[in-house]
């Protein structure tokens, strides 16, 4: 079993969730209403912004040994707050903002889709006998 670069795989994900958004992003401004758009925009880059932050704080918890650097407690409460911050983002512009909530749905998917895209990338890759 081969050992995978962690820090490639990261690099390659975040351009894909960029290339996403702005695929998403073109095909909504030229098929959709303005507000729609909107809404996939902001939705990914709140969404690549959290993931963003949310593989610092798994960094900042772990050595390179993989022993924790900070407490359970810490993370969690970390994760959290994260949580929180993302609910009021979106909540506010739904309720205040003229973002189409089916536009920052879909924009919110960015990472799930990029996770899913290079994962069936590197299988394909892998079935095929290329270097992942």
């Amino acid at each position: 079993m081969r050992e995978v670069d962690w820090e490639k795989v990261y690099g390659d994900l975040r351009k894909l969730n960029w290339l996403i958004v702005l695929i998403m992003a073109s095909i909504s401004y030229f098929l959709m209403s303005a507000s729609l758009t909107l809404g996939v925009i902001l939705g990914g880059l709140i969404i690549i912004a959290n993931f963003s932050v949310f593989q610092h704080t798994v960094r900042a918890a772990f050595s390179s040994e993989g022993r924790m650097k900070l407490t359970k407690k810490s993370i969690i409460v970390k994760y959290y707050l994260r949580l929180l911050v993302l609910g009021t983002i979106i909540y506010t512009l739904i309720k205040y903002g003229r973002v189409d909530p089916v536009g920052l749905a879909v924009g919110l998917s960015t990472v799930v889709i990029s996770i899913v895209i290079l994962g069936i990338s590197r299988a394909l890759k892998t079935i095929s006998g290329e270097a992942v």
